[in-house]
This record gives C-alpha cells, sequence and structure tokens, in this order.
C-alpha cells in the first residue's frame, strides 16, 4: 500500500517538472519577437502608453493676418517756395490745396488771362473778329513795345496786324504791346478794357481781383490772388476751349522773330497743356499751369517764386501730387429724383426733388466710402411748387468738412389740389400743428434715403 502512495506522489511530480519545463522553453522562444515590438514602440515615462489611433496629430502654424488699414494715409503736400498758391480740380473746382490762396498778389503777365477771357467773350459776342486788322497804337509799342524791359511781340508804330496774330504773340510770346493793342481794338482804350475785365471778374466770381490794365505792368491798384487766378484759368478752359489750345503751343514767329512759350513745362510734361507765365520784381516768378491725365484735369498757381526754375519746379510737384493722391466721382445726375417727400394740398401725394447739375466730388484717394451725403429741406411741402424752385440743400461731407453744396430743387411743376384735397390736407395739418424745424435726411448715392455712404 505505501509502495503504491509513493510510486503515485512520484508520477504527480514527474508530471508537474515536465508541464514546467515546457512552459518556459516557450516563453523563452517568444522574447525576442515581444522585445522587438516594445523597441518599435517607446511608452512615456510614468505615463501608460495609449493606442497609437488616439494619439493627436500637430496642427498647422497659422499665417498672420495684416490688420484692415482702409485706403492708407495722405502724405501732406509738398513744400512750395512762394508767396501763394493752389491746386483746384477743374471738373468740381474743389480746392484741393492752398497757401495763402486768398491774399493779395501782384499777378504781373498772368494778367493775360483775363486779357484773353474778355477778347474771347467779346469775340462770341460778335463785337470783334479774328481777321480784324488792329492798328499799333503809340501808347501799345511806347509801354509794351521793343524799347521796354518787359516782353513784347516787336509790333511796329502804326503797323497793322490781324486780331488772330495779336492774341497769338500775346499768348504765346508775352507780348505786353500785343495786349495793349487788343484791349484798343476791343474796348476803345486800354482804360476801358480794364472795366471790362473787372466786369467779368466779378460774373466769375472773383472776390480778391482787381485790374487796371491789360498786360499786368506794376501799378498798387492792380492785383489778385492765387485762388481768383485759378478760378478764371478754370473758366477760360470750359468757356472758350477753342482758344484755350492757344496756350499749348511752344512757339511763334512775329516780325522774323520766333519766340518760345516761357511755360517750361510744356517741354518738360506731355500731359501739361497751359497756361501762362509771369514776372516783375514786385510780383516775384509766378505761373499757372494745367494738365490732363486720364479723365481729371487739375489747375496749379504758383504765385511769387524765387526763380523760373522753381515755378516750374512747384507747379510740377503740385499737379504731380494732385494725380497721385487724388480722385473724383460722379454722386447723383441732374433732373434725376434724390429724393420724393410727401406733398400737402397738393395734386399729387409726393413730390420728386434732385438737383439741377451733376453733382461731382474730388476726395483723397481711396476715402469714396468715407462720404456721408443729406438733404436739408423743410419738415412739410406745401404746394404749390414750381418746377426749379429751390426747396433746400444737398450737402456732401468728408470727415465734417463740407465738399458739395447745392440746391435741393423741385423737378417738375407740382400743383395745388382740388378743394376737397385742400380742405382735408388743411385740417389734418390744423390737428397736427407746427411741423417743427427743417430735417436732414441721409441719402444714398441713387438717391434712396439711407444712413451711410453715397
Amino acid at each position: 500500500m505505501k509502495l503504491s502512495y509513493w510510486l503515485f506522489a512520484l508520477a504527480l511530480t514527474f508530471t508537474a517538472t515536465t508541464a514546467e519545463a515546457a512552459r518556459a522553453k516557450h516563453a523563452h522562444a517568444a522574447t525576442p519577437a515581444q522585445t522587438q515590438t516594445t523597441a518599435a514602440q517607446p511608452a512615456a515615462p510614468n505615463a501608460t502608453a495609449e493606442p497609437a489611433s488616439n494619439v493627436p496629430k500637430p496642427e498647422a502654424v497659422p499665417k498672420p493676418v495684416a490688420p484692415n488699414q482702409g485706403p492708407g494715409p495722405t502724405p501732406p503736400p509738398p513744400t512750395i517756395d512762394a508767396k501763394s498758391w493752389v491746386l483746384m480740380d477743374y471738373a468740381t473746382g474743389q480746392i484741393l490745396i492752398g497757401s495763402n490762396e486768398d491774399a493779395r498778389v501782384a499777378p504781373a503777365s498772368i494778367t493775360k488771362i483775363m486779357t484773353s477771357y474778355a477778347v474771347s467773350a467779346e469775340l462770341r459776342h460778335g463785337k470783334i473778329h479774328m481777321d480784324d486788322p488792329v492798328t499799333i497804337s503809340e501808347h501799345a509799342w511806347r509801354s509794351g513795345g521793343a524799347g521796354t524791359d518787359g516782353s513784347t511781340s516787336f509790333l511796329q508804330l502804326n503797323s497793322q496786324v490781324s486780331l488772330k496774330d495779336l492774341l497769338y504773340g500775346m499768348i504765346i510770346q508775352s507780348g505786353n504791346d500785343a495786349a495793349i493793342a487788343l484791349a484798343e481794338h476791343t474796348a476803345g482804350s486800354e482804360e476801358t478794357f480794364a472795366q471790362l475785365m473787372n466786369q467779368y471778374a466779378q460774373q466769375l466770381g472773383m472776390k480778391g481781383t482787381h485790374y487796371v490794365d491789360s498786360s499786368g505792368l506794376p501799378n498798387p491798384d492792380h492785383y489778385t490772388t492765387a485762388r481768383d487766378v485759378a478760378i478764371l484759368s478754370r473758366a477760360l478752359i470750359r468757356d472758350f476751349p477753342e482758344e484755350y489750345k492757344i496756350y499749348a503751343i511752344k512757339d511763334f514767329e512775329w516780325n522774323g522773330i520766333t519766340q518760345h512759350n516761357r511755360n517750361t513745362l510744356l517741354w518738360r510734361d506731355s500731359t501739361v497743356d497751359g497756361i501762362k507765365t509771369g514776372h516783375t520784381s514786385e510780383a516775384g516768378f509766378c505761373l499757372a499751369t494745367s494738365a490732363v491725365r486720364g479723365d481729371q484735369r487739375l489747375i496749379a498757381v504758383v504765385m511769387g517764386a524765387p526763380s523760373e526754375k522753381q515755378r516750374a519746379d512747384d507747379n510740377q510737384e503740385l499737379l504731380n501730387y494732385g494725380f497721385r493722391f487724388f480722385e473724383s466721382h460722379k454722386l447723383y445726375a441732374a433732373n434725376k429724383p434724390l429724393a420724393t417727400p410727401v406733398l400737402w394740398k397738393g395734386a399729387d401725394p409726393t413730390v420728386a426733388l434732385g438737383v439741377g447739375e451733376d453733382v461731382l466730388v474730388t476726395l483723397p484717394r481711396g476715402r469714396y466710402g468715407d462720404l456721408k451725403a443729406s438733404v436739408d429741406m423743410p419738415a412739410r411741402l406745401v404746394a404749390p411748387l414750381t418746377k426749379g424752385q429751390k426747396v433746400g440743400t444737398l450737402k456732401v461731407q468728408l470727415d465734417g468738412k463740407t465738399l458739395v453744396e447745392q440746391p435741393l430743387i423741385a423737378l417738375a411743376d407740382a400743383p395745388e389740389g382740388g378743394f376737397f384735397k385742400r380742405l382735408y390736407d388743411g385740417t389734418v395739418i390744423w390737428f397736427k400743428g407746427d411741423a417743427g424745424p427743417a430735417t436732414s435726411t441721409a441719402i444714398g448715392s441713387e438717391g434712396a434715403p439711407r444712413q451711410g455712404t453715397p
């Protein structure tokens, strides 16, 4: 019995030992593969490794976004070495930049722009003609002829010269004798012609100008302003475009003598087509110019520069600055409704209001979206109204400064309604009482009431 027991125990021990040896052999064979797998996927120290599918991928670094800086700044105007100067937009008549533009200055031969304007106006009226023979008087010869220190066309005493040639000689050669001869032929005497010049100046709104002669010879009662010269230049280009073409001609020959136009910008800048130079010891060096680039025309005026070169350089800088940093826009068309307010006691319930001329504005480039337009008109409009009658004002502003102000007019007749219409509206008005002060309503570029920009 004991032997059987011991044999059974020995068999169990052998079986267990054999099984343990088999497990050890299997574990020893699997170790290299397990070690290799572990090396391929290292885990962070002191942390439990996550499955590869849960590891977040790195995101791309975002690119920096430039801030919205709008249209950008407008640099200050160039430094101009002159007594006074101005830059005007031709289409709108707006003064874009200037210095001492209303200061009284001696115009010298810039005067001849008005002499040219007055002669052209009298030609249009049929009082004189281009082929008129003009006799050169002693006054024209002595005051502006070859024996003087001023510019001259070398006209001979008692000779006859066509009005056309005199006009060319005055504009291109800046002949004082030609200017005096034109004045005497046009008005009978230079003194009477000066009065005519002042009348045209008043019509054009030249508030700081007074003339006593046709050529610009020094006189304490003969003066103008840079603003007025720009106003006159704009009127000349607008009213007499054919005569203005003479200002772009570079030279002219008379009496066997060829003289060049003293406006040196005609050679320097192909966009310049005028206008006039001037110089005396009192006035300094003066120059009014105009240029067209694209669909924009500008007028620059420099009065009292220290030299001929400086006046040309200053005009060039003003023109370049204006074309680079300003732009013009048409905001509203003439005779198109901008507002249609209620019309009391009228045959129609509303009345169309607008402007009689196209509304143009010139402003720094990129600032169009900052414009604010509004119409100021009575709080209550009562019939009848007549076509063209002013009932309010259109204003266009930029940064609180008014750029354009034009009358707001009725675009058609607005007659009274019938008896019962007037009676009913009158009763309603009586119950409503006073309409209150005038109102200001913002409008868009097409005339729709709005808050914002045109």
